[in-house]
């Protein structure tokens, strides 16, 4: 399914994770029947349904939509695009920004569409390092450009709020396809996501 703004919940869907979160808070030993706590397992169901959209969406086809033949064929960046994900380790999220750049070979791609499909692969239970690739072959395979790149910057929350409890760390993950595996041109990407320009 090409992007949508998702509001529909799939009432079967929603009924049976409510059901196992009204169990978990139980099992943790809370009362579910506490005024506080009577609508958290819906909506605690509701959010993850909201979280992991991207499962139900389909990143190619996005990019699809909004492919227009030009002959422009120097470097397109959209930088410091902001996404939230879940861990699949721990279910517990982590956030940051993403960076992609592309060389045009025949076709753009409507600029929205980048932080889109950020967005559907970030809706999923996943890891950084998954999601940057993920990012990267869909751009690369489906807009066939001269090159792409991506630089993934994120803190994760399971290493922050737990286990080795970490607040100040980053994680950040990269990839390269094409002609941004020429050192020069990944160079002159590297420098321009971290100049401020205006």
């Amino acid at each position: 399914m090409p992007y949508k703004n998702f509001e529909e919940y799939n009432m079967q869907v929603t009924d049976d994770v409510k059901q196992r979160y009204k169990q978990i808070i139980e099992d943790l030993g809370e009362d579910t029947k506490r005024e506080g706590l009577l609508k958290t397992p819906e909506r605690a169901s509701k959010a993850m349904q909201f979280l992991t959209q991207g499962y139900n969406q389909d990143a190619a086809e996005i990019l699809k939509g909004a492919m227009f033949k030009e002959s422009y064929n120097d470097m397109v960046i959209v930088k410091d695009i902001e996404l939230y994900s879940l861990c699949e380790h721990h279910i517990l999220p982590f956030f940051g920004k993403a960076h992609i750049a592309y060389i045009p070979n025949g076709h753009i791609v409507g600029l929205s569409k980048l932080p889109r499909i950020v967005d559907v692969f970030a809706r999923r239970l996943q890891v950084q390092e998954r999601l940057t690739h993920q990012i990267l072959d869909c751009i690369n395979d489906t807009l066939k450009p001269a090159g792409v790149a991506v630089v993934i910057e994120a803190s994760h929350m399971c290493m922050m709020m737990r286990g080795v409890q970490k607040q100040n760390s980053v994680t950040t993950t990269s990839g390269f396809r094409g002609a941004f595996e020429n050192i020069e041109t990944r160079t002159e990407f590297l420098n321009l996501i971290n100049a401020k320009l205006s």
